[in-house]
């Protein structure tokens, strides 16, 4: 070896820096339908882009739903890879996090419109805590919630429906076989809108997506009869059109739903009908304490309802109200130390 063999590093020098980062003024805006170990598959127009992010993104992540610009190979051709090089400002973000221990929170969908919450009636029962959950992340990302109510085939949604009546949601309740009255309300509701679709494992949602999109051919599960819970049969999120316009994005079946990421201020704000009660708590109120105003709010409310008053279903409507509190301190218990219940101990059905 001589000194020809020495490898001299250059100097900071030679190779000049800029911040400045390229203006990737020829990329084309997409749709990210699909996300898959680190591969993004975009639509654009009539053709699926599979494309990669560009280092200069760094660590920010895209989730299904995000509009972005591609640059390089936006051919759609096998074997062609494009670069995502920007992301457009969402609208709208759903989030979770782990357990309601983990502060840390996960993205699921970006810009989504409503969220669809899908719960089977029967086989598995409902699972009320769950459904409330969900309502709290639609709420708290300003994304309108609506329930869907599946198997009414083997049970009714007499005891459902006044639980959630008072919020103003749209419910659909569905069984099988799907009447087209009711299916042409579901397809009234997706339309033209960007629609998640959220619920506990083998409550239908897979099901849905095959009855308003025939292509979609999305695997469907059964119950376990040991367990009582869904098989899961969708692994990943993924957006797919529908025919009459807007995209509905089908999700993994979920079975737990943390919270961790909100405050209880925020937990609160998500159950607008008990927002009246909270007017009559002490300051700092966190509702679980004795003296909770609304306690006496709901009681009071549930005598006005009492034998001798003429409105409708007045039992269903203050157990509707009982129940929603209930829910509300069991989601605030579940953020503390100690709690493992979590959803899992879901109240009775009324």
């Amino acid at each position: 070896m001589d000194e020809d063999d020495v490898r001299v590093r250059a100097g900071r020098g030679s190779r000049p820096r800029t911040r400045r980062r390229p203006a990737h003024a020829e990329a084309v805006d997409a749709f990210v339908a699909g996300v898959d170990r680190g591969r993004y598959r975009c639509v654009i127009g009539d053709r699926v882009v599979t494309a990669m992010k560009a280092r200069e993104l760094g660590r920010g992540n895209i989730a299904v739903g995000d509009t972005v610009s591609l640059a390089g190979d936006v051919s759609g051709q096998p074997g062609s890879l494009a670069r995502v090089v920007r992301i457009a400002p969402r609208r709208t973000v759903l989030r979770r996090s782990a357990d309601d221990t983990d502060p840390v929170e996960r993205i699921i969908v970006a810009n989504a419109d409503q969220l669809v919450i899908v719960s089977a009636l029967a086989d598995p029962p409902p699972r009320l805590r769950l459904i409330d959950r969900f309502l709290v992340a639609a709420y708290d990302a300003s994304i309108e919630p609506a329930l869907v109510l599946t198997k009414a085939d083997l049970a009714g949604p007499e005891a459902i429906v006044p639980i959630y009546a008072p919020l103003g949601l749209r419910i659909l309740v569905l069984g099988r076989p799907i009447s087209e009255s009711v299916l042409a309300d579901l397809r009234g509701l997706l339309a033209g809108r960007l629609s998640v679709l959220v619920g506990h494992s083998g409550v239908g949602k897979s099901t849905l997506v095959n009855t308003l999109i025939p292509d979609a051919d999305r695997a469907v599960g059964a119950v376990s009869p040991v367990t009582g819970r869904g098989r899961h049969t969708s692994s990943s999120a993924v957006a797919l059109a529908l025919p009459g316009g807007g995209w509905i994005i089908d999700t993994p079946g979920l079975r737990s739903f943390g919270l961790g990421h909100m405050s209880a201020e925020r937990v609160v704000r998500a159950f607008p009908d008990l927002a009246e009660g909270t007017a009559g708590c002490p300051p700092g109120c966190n509702h679980l304490q004795r003296d909770c105003g609304l306690d006496d709010w709901v009681a009071a409310a549930a005598d006005a309802l009492g034998p001798g008053n003429t409105a409708a279903a007045p039992a269903d409507a203050a157990a509707s109200l009982a129940a929603r509190l209930d829910s509300l301190r069991r989601l605030l218990r579940s953020r503390e130390p100690g709690d493992s219940a979590g959803e899992d101990a879901d109240y009775p059905v009324p």
